[in-house]
């Protein structure tokens, strides 16, 4: 069962993970040597726990289905891994608060755009000043983070 609260829930805890992911995967980099083979190791392990997932719920033979795919909606994981890479790279620089705040700004930045224009089939949702002051917020947020 989906409900507004359980979805808000999740992602917050979803946000969290994602504070934690960036500085272990950074630490991994520095115990092997490269922040690269970090964010490959990231994706593998990611990958294989994945894997199980679709095993346990039946779900294994959708995967091939993805060969079938437009090529555009595989970039995905172009993004997931520039994503994993860049945090990582940030973070020894930035800390933890400024690398976070600057990923939820670009997320925000983009969700606008993506909410405004319906894209890949998502409902329309108006720029609205409210969610503007809510992006305007958050950039506030990162300048505080820095200086």
């Amino acid at each position: 069962m989906n409900t507004p609260i359980l979805a808000l829930i999740t992602v917050a805890i979803a946000g969290a993970a994602v504070a934690l992911q960036t500085p272990i995967n950074a630490a991994l980099g520095r115990n092997i040597g490269s922040g690269v083979a970090a964010a490959a190791v990231s994706f593998g392990v990611g990958f294989a726990i994945l894997l199980g997932v679709l095993l346990l719920r039946g779900e294994l033979s959708a995967l091939p289905r993805a060969t079938s795919a437009s090529p555009v909606l595989l970039l995905g994981g172009v993004l997931g891994a520039f994503y994993v890479w860049s945090v990582l790279w940030a973070i020894p620089t930035l800390g933890a608060l400024t690398v976070i705040s600057a990923l939820i700004l670009g997320q925000l930045s983009a969700a606008l755009v993506i909410d405004a224009t319906g894209l890949l089939g998502l409902s329309v949702q108006a720029i609205t000043p409210t969610r503007i002051a809510a992006a305007a917020l958050v950039a506030a947020g990162l300048v505080l983070s820095r200086f």
